[in-house]
């Protein structure tokens, strides 16, 4: 369950960049950091020196996140690069990904834990490919909000006929997608600083907010602690000695369930089931390197016992008894395919990692691949090749314990390894579970 957060009471907001090559995202991360005067010193001398080196007219700021020696040398962003800021209203991590098709992967890996993405486009380029592409992702991602950053608008000499051209072209494709964000659009030269950090006098036409104005007062949805419980298992804590611990008493007894807290709260009494047994028991203990404590709240990590003894381990997972998790075999989900040289073909064979389970898994069917530019779904074609996007089958070795990805970001997720290079090929979000093997099928809401 999403609830509302207010900018006043939440201390963090997650944002991603993307677009197309050389629509500025370094750029306008670069001013967003300077403007708002969260560089050291020693990092805006070390950007001087390196534009210095490299001929630049003036001070790049893109520099600030293309931090490694390949991406400066090419002037494009080619890994996701992570920064944080903050101002007094809020907190910022930032990441900024790569624009080049062929980095889409990278695109969906700083996506994935985002709350709201900023999507630039180039002012003399209006909307291409790479930005349905990318608004697409963020949709099916559930980034609940999208900044569209019309940029270079010093190009077009601050126009406000084609910014609204732009807008609206975009909105006409963003009316088609089933999960539409709150979209906000803004006009900016992310080079000279125009609605970056402070509103700028070159678009009086303009009314709204700067960039940083909208992040540090966007609502966000995320998930709190009124959502459904979800600890999976990471590790069985055994000591198996008579030794005491002044925090844990005697550990010759000792049996922790250790974990990260992905949504909900536990307290201690909670009745809890207890995958994949779905044994029914009650939380006896909650313990972090501090000391007991009396709850355990998402995104932190604890050891938990419970008053019986329950089979399980690394990849099974604890949740409330009243809030019981999907279990299936078998599951269709929506994918988006990382490997270059490698195709997903029918019958290919993987190895599934989710949370902190990993099962052998095939890919059973391909149902469909979504055209990015039309959204459309063909069923034409069965192999999955660079970047490419659709709906498959998937069916495991041995069960696995999620929700559906619109009700769960972190349990609904996964990723395929390739069982013979170890490499990720692909990013998944579940849609729905499968009862067996055969056509019946339990829906869950998408």
């Amino acid at each position: 369950m999403d609830v509302l957060v207010n900018p006043t009471e939440s201390s963090l907001l997650r944002f991603t960049t993307a677009g197309s090559v050389d629509d500025g995202k370094s750029t306008l991360i670069g001013r967003l950091l300077y403007d708002s005067k969260s560089i050291f010193e020693d990092q805006l001398l070390a950007v001087e020196e390196s534009s210095k080196r490299r001929g630049d007219a003036h001070v790049n700021l893109a520099l600030l996140t293309d931090g490694l020696r390949a991406e400066r040398e090419q002037g494009i962003t080619i890994d996701v690069a992570y920064r944080y800021f903050a101002t007094p209203k809020r907190k910022f991590i930032i990441a900024d990904t790569p624009g080049h098709i062929q980095y889409t992967r990278n695109m969906v890996t700083g996506a994935s834990t985002a709350d709201l993405a900023i999507i630039l486009i180039d002012a003399r380029l209006g909307v291409i490919e790479q930005t349905m592409r990318h608004t697409y992702l963020a949709s099916l991602l559930r980034i609940g909000h999208i900044v569209l950053a019309v940029n270079k608008m010093d190009l077009v000499n601050f126009d406000q006929a084609v910014y609204d051209k732009i807008v609206a072209d975009y909105m006409k494709f963003a009316s088609g997608l089933e999960n539409l964000p709150n979209v906000t659009p803004i006009p900016m030269s992310a080079l000279n600083g125009d609605n970056v950090v402070d509103k700028s006098d070159a678009t009086p036409w303009y009314t709204g907010p700067s960039l940083l104005q909208h992040l540090e007062s966007v609502q966000v949805h995320t998930e709190t602690a009124a959502d459904a419980a979800r600890f999976p298992v990471q590790w069985v804590i055994r000591p198996i000695s008579d030794r005491n611990d002044a925090k844990l008493g005697n550990l010759h007894d000792y049996r922790g369930f250790a974990g990260r807290m992905a949504s909900g709260t536990f307290r201690v009494g909670d009745d809890v089931l207890v995958y994949p047994s779905e044994m029914k028991t009650k939380i006896t203990g909650i313990h972090t390197f501090e000391g007991p404590q009396q709850e355990a709240i998402p995104q932190l990590s604890y050891s938990i016992t419970v008053a019986d003894e329950i089979d399980t381990s690394r990849g099974g997972m604890i949740v409330k008894a009243d809030e019981p998790v999907q279990t299936a075999q078998e599951f269709d989900a929506m994918i988006c395919w990382f490997a270059d040289k490698k195709t997903l073909k029918p019958r290919g064979r993987f190895h599934l990692r989710h949370t902190t389970n990993d099962v052998r898994a095939i890919v059973t069917e391909v149902h469909y691949k979504v055209n990015i530019s039309t959204l459309e779904k063909s069923a034409e074609s069965k192999e999955f090749a660079l970047n490419d996007i659709g709906c498959v089958r998937i069916r495991c070795a041995s069960p696995v314990f999620f929700d559906a990805y619109a009700q769960n970001r972190t349990t609904g997720s996964f990723v395929l390894v390739d069982e013979q290079t170890n490499n990720t090929v692909a990013a998944g979000m579940i849609m729905k579970a499968l009862v067996d093997a055969g056509d019946e099928e339990a829906e869950v809401a998408i």
